[in-house]
């Protein structure tokens, strides 16, 4: 896909070589991350290809922007001040920690 395409026109489903091109990586990564389950897609037939719902991958997009927010939020140390994460929400997964002492974000999904 081009830049001039408008993206209405590029129709419900994508196919996996256009998730990776506008996401702008390989195959393999975007097929990663349909089967791991982190980019909701569907099989067209049996042993069809995989096809994203171009609302999924949008939603994907945004749920990275967020995640990415959140990483940079705790990285400049907004939570750090008091020591309480609790106060954080759904934004740490309590039981995951790094090196026993930082906590870990908890994927958006």
């Amino acid at each position: 896909m081009n830049a001039s395409v408008d993206p209405q026109s590029i129709g419900r489903f994508l196919t996996l070589a256009e998730v990776s091109e506008i996401l702008n990586v390989t195959m393999d990564v975007a097929t990663g991350l349909v089967q791991s389950g982190e980019l909701p897609a569907i099989r067209i037939g049996g042993v069809g290809e995989w096809r994203v719902e171009r609302t999924m991958l949008e939603q994907y997009i945004d749920d990275q922007y967020e995640y990415q927010r959140r990483v940079a939020a705790l990285r400049q140390g907004e939570f750090a001040d008091t020591g309480d994460f609790a106060d954080t929400g759904d934004l740490l997964d309590a039981s995951a920690t790094q090196d026993d002492t930082t906590p870990r974000l908890r994927p958006l999904l």
